[in-house]
């Protein structure tokens, strides 16, 4: 028997815990209910945005009935049901933000690698707003640069984006677009902007570069120019913070051996290869040429750091072992189990790993355990104000 299609349907709903990816659970009628723009301990009424005919829906907050204090009125205006999908919890205090954040880290490690532990999510600096460097618009039907609306690929065109870094968007957003275009749109660490056009002709993605094209960044006493629309950390002080916990639980041995991998331009390597020092030995792993080769122009007065151009999985099998310390930093799917064992396989006595998917990280530090590696320390970060994303470090031993 087909079930009924909820979609459009208007439920009246308890808000239950935060779950991950931005909205929390509640249940209707022996069905569980993701809802968006809620809190904790809320009472809504809910209109079902997708229902695909199993044992949960997705809806969206249309009124809030019986509010927490800690709800607040977004800032933006498009941050509410059914409009822009880049924001998760403008409405709640950024404070509260930083909690519900924890409490979904907390419950990935429990749920995935059977670790209890509470998580607390450190502030960044410069506040919830103004913080986002690199933003990728698309332009609507009639050529106006917007976001898309949360699961949808609908175009929200926008006239400001309250989360970016001030000025980013101005010349972007003041011109009109080829229908469909994607633009990518970076600010550097001097503030200057980068701008390309994205196009796909014939399945293959092409990129056209309308400003800029060579970026400067600042981190650990160093300048890194670097391909503008290349890895670098979003938040303006995530870089430091990062790298200074890294140079802190690496605590690499000098004359020994340390692989970075998913190295980028090797903002990690270069605190290992400082640690190690000259009689050492940092390979740093890093699959995109360009990254590689803006690396290794970046840490050229540091020889010690060995470039290898390739996937980390494939790389690590002719790698030379033991290594004393392993950093990563892996895209948001995780690093996963071949990974994981090929790490293994070197012996490291420390093993770092940096995580922008809390549920990515469980996975594979259940895998770590299986090995014999134990969590030994975490630490949180808000490098994502008003999103449900978060940023942890891990130290395995």
């Amino acid at each position: 028997m087909t079930k009924e299609d909820w979609t459009g349907r208007t439920l009246e709903l308890e808000v239950g815990p935060v779950a991950h990816g931005g909205h929390c659970v509640s249940r209707a009628e022996g069905r569980v209910v993701f809802v968006r723009h809620a809190l904790p301990g809320e009472q809504v009424l809910a209109e079902v945005t997708e229902d695909n005919g199993g044992s949960f829906c997705r809806a969206d907050a249309v009124r809030v009935v019986k509010p927490i204090p800690e709800r607040v009125e977004a800032p933006c205006p498009l941050a509410a049901p059914g409009l822009c999908g880049g924001c998760d919890w403008q409405h709640a205090t950024p404070k509260f933000q930083r909690e519900l954040k924890g409490r979904v880290v907390a419950e990935q490690l429990q749920r995935l690698a059977g670790i209890e532990r509470e998580v607390t999510v450190e502030e960044m600096p410069g506040g919830a707003l103004g913080w986002r460097s690199r933003v990728r618009l698309v332009a609507d039907g009639d050529g106006r640069a917007g976001l898309r609306a949360h699961h949808s690929h609908r175009v929200v065109p926008i006239d400001d984006c309250l989360i970016t870094v001030p000025g980013t968007l101005d010349e972007v957003l003041a011109r009109k677009w080829r229908p469909g275009a994607e633009m990518e749109v970076t600010s550097d660490g001097d503030q200057k902007v980068h701008v390309r056009e994205l196009s796909t002709v014939r399945g293959k993605v092409r990129a056209r570069q309308l400003k800029g094209g060579n970026a400067m960044q600042h981190a650990v006493g160093r300048d890194w120019r670097m391909d503008a629309h290349g890895f670098w950390q979003v938040h303006p002080a995530a870089a430091e913070t990062l790298a200074g916990l890294v140079a802190e639980w690496a605590e690499a041995p000098k004359g020994g051996r340390a692989w970075d991998l998913y190295a980028g331009v090797g903002l990690f390597a270069s605190v290992l290869a400082e640690q190690v020092g000259p009689e050492g030995e940092v390979l740093a792993i890093e699959s995109g040429r360009r990254a590689v080769t803006d690396g290794e122009a970046a840490l050229t007065d540091l020889p010690q750091v060995r470039w290898r151009n390739g996937r980390v999985e494939q790389e690590l099998r002719t790698a030379v072992r033991p290594v004393d310390v392993v950093v990563l930093d892996p895209p948001r799917k995780g690093a996963g189990k071949a990974v994981v064992e090929a790490i293994v396989e070197g012996a490291p006595d420390r093993i770092v790993y940096v995580a922008c998917d809390p549920a990515a990280l469980a996975r594979d530090i259940a895998t770590f355990a299986e090995h014999g590696y134990a969590l030994a320390d975490l630490r949180a970060f808000d490098t994502f104000p008003m999103t449900h994303h978060v940023e942890c470090v891990a130290l395995l031993q």
